[in-house]
């Protein structure tokens, strides 16, 4: 493809993004936005990409998927210290501004795409699938990504919403969330949850009630190379083709990559590039092109800057 032929894409290259995480050392520490920007400029990306900057989401913006409650709780437990879940989530001073800025960098790339200010847009610090509306989990403290269907919804009445992670761990604060929900499309692909975090994420977790055989699950067993999930990627194709969603959601977890620290699964670079170019085209065969990505997991740097600026490059068409 050409340069002529290339299409706008959205990138957040706010150093806001840098703040949400839980220090050096940690997994997910600060320096994660760092490994892919550096990369990113080395690639020319922040050239070839429009800015999204990050804000603040609102108390009523995330309340559309948040309970109060909860909200309330990450304050008082941030002032006393500890975690706000069983031992993954730190409660440190500061950690729900930095989520609720996630979040509005996410809501400004959905918005920029609705306006047609972007064709499609990547938000690299996003996607945190495990927080649930009344809970934290697994490094996420704010689910960015319901907080952006409910608003695709509220807001740009979109109905029929899709949401696709190839992140090793199940989306599940998403999935469990909508798991009765028959306009939310839910595809997931991610090692087998008996041998990773959370655990869940069954094939025979397809929706429950109205939404019964809506949502897809696809544990991949460890040791699953590109070659497995190409296979295993057709279904969603398929999937997707048949249910015809308004809007995509593409949570790009890196830790699906070989020589992640925590997950077992072992992709290259080339299945992210691949799944999103692949998004991008049934965007524009159904959804009008629109499709946001969001970085999600991944905790070997090198691994999670090569298969997001891959993303970003699938996103330019090039």
């Amino acid at each position: 493809m050409t340069s002529s032929t290339l299409v706008q894409v959205g990138a957040c290259h706010d150093p806001l993004q840098v703040r949400y995480g839980f220090g050096d050392g940690h997994p997910f520490g600060y320096d994660r936005f760092d490994a892919f920007w550096k990369e990113a400029n080395s690639r020319n990306l922040d050239k070839r990409t429009l800015p999204i900057a990050a804000r603040s989401a609102t108390c009523q913006e995330l309340e559309a998927f948040h309970t109060q409650p909860y909200l309330e709780f990450i304050t008082r437990r941030c002032e006393q210290g500890g975690y706000l879940d069983g031992g993954d989530t730190p409660a440190l001073p500061g950690i729900f501004e930095a989520a609720s800025r996630v979040a509005g960098a996410t809501l400004n790339a959905v918005a920029g795409v609705m306006a047609g200010e972007y064709r499609r847009a990547f938000v690299p610090i996003a996607g945190l699938h495990h927080a649930g509306r009344d809970h934290a989990a697994g490094f996420c403290v704010l689910n960015d990504i319901g907080v952006a269907i409910e608003h695709l919804r509220r807001v740009h009445r979109q109905k029929c919403i899709a949401y696709v992670d190839i992140d090793a761990h199940h989306g599940d604060g998403v999935f469990y969330a909508y798991e009765a929900d028959p306009d939310l499309l839910f595809a997931d692909l991610h090692e087998d949850g008996r041998f990773l975090y959370p655990g869940t994420g069954r094939a025979d977790e397809t929706g429950t009630g109205a939404a019964l055989g809506t949502k897809l699950n696809i544990p991949m067993p460890p040791g699953s190379g590109d070659a497995e999930f190409r296979s295993a990627w057709n279904q969603v194709e398929r999937y997707l083709r048949k249910q015809k969603p308004q809007f995509i959601l593409f949570q790009c977890g890196a830790d699906s990559l070989e020589g992640d620290p925590i997950a077992h699964l072992r992709y290259t670079p080339a299945t992210h590039a691949y799944a999103a170019a692949r998004l991008c085209m049934l965007a524009d065969e159904l959804c009008d092109g629109r499709i946001v990505g969001l970085g999600g997991g991944g905790y070997n740097r090198r691994n999670l800057a090569r298969s997001w600026c891959g993303v970003v490059e699938a996103f330019l068409g090039t």
